[in-house]
C-alpha cells in the first residue's frame, strides 16, 4: 500500500499531508472546482479523518511505472456506508500532486457531504484546529 494509503487509514495525517506536492490539485466528490495547494488541502484530509469512520482500503491498482495509483476503501458517512476510490498522481520526486476522490452511493456522498461542511464550519469558528 502507498505511504499516503497508510497514513490515512492509520488516521495519521500529519505523515498523508507530507506526502503532498506543495502545488496539489484535490478534486473532491461533492465540490466541482478543485483544491489547490497543500495549504488548501491538509485541511480537507484532517476533516475527513475526523467524520469517515471505520475507514479501511481495500485494493490498490497501480500503473506499470507506479506513478498513477488507485486505492480503493470503505468506510462509514454518518448512518451510510460508503465505497470510494483516491486516485493519486505522483510528480516527478514522488509527492502527490492530483489527489482525486469519487464516491458511491449518493446518499453516501450527501451524508459525506452534510459530515464535512459542519466539521469545517466548526473549525473555523473555534473548533478544533488542523
Amino acid at each position: 500500500m502507498h505511504l499516503f494509503g497508510l497514513a490515512m487509514a492509520g488516521h495519521d495525517v500529519d505523515t498523508a499531508v507530507t506526502l503532498l506536492a506543495p502545488d496539489v490539485e484535490f478534486r473532491s466528490p461533492v465540490v466541482f472546482t478543485p483544491y489547490r495547494g497543500r495549504d488548501a488541502v491538509a485541511p480537507l484530509l484532517y476533516a475527513v479523518a475526523d467524520v469517515l469512520r471505520d475507514f479501511r482500503y481495500t485494493r490498490e491498482i497501480a500503473s506499470a511505472d507506479g506513478r498513477d495509483l488507485a486505492l480503493v476503501f470503505q468506510a462509514s458517512a454518518g448512518d451510510k456506508k460508503v465505497e470510494g476510490c483516491d486516485f493519486l498522481h505522483l510528480d516527478d520526486s514522488g509527492l502527490i500532486d492530483e489527489l482525486f476522490v469519487m464516491i458511491r452511493p449518493m446518499s453516501g456522498v450527501h451524508a459525506l457531504a452534510e459530515a464535512m461542511r459542519a466539521r469545517l464550519e466548526a473549525a473555523s469558528s473555534g473548533g478544533r484546529s488542523t
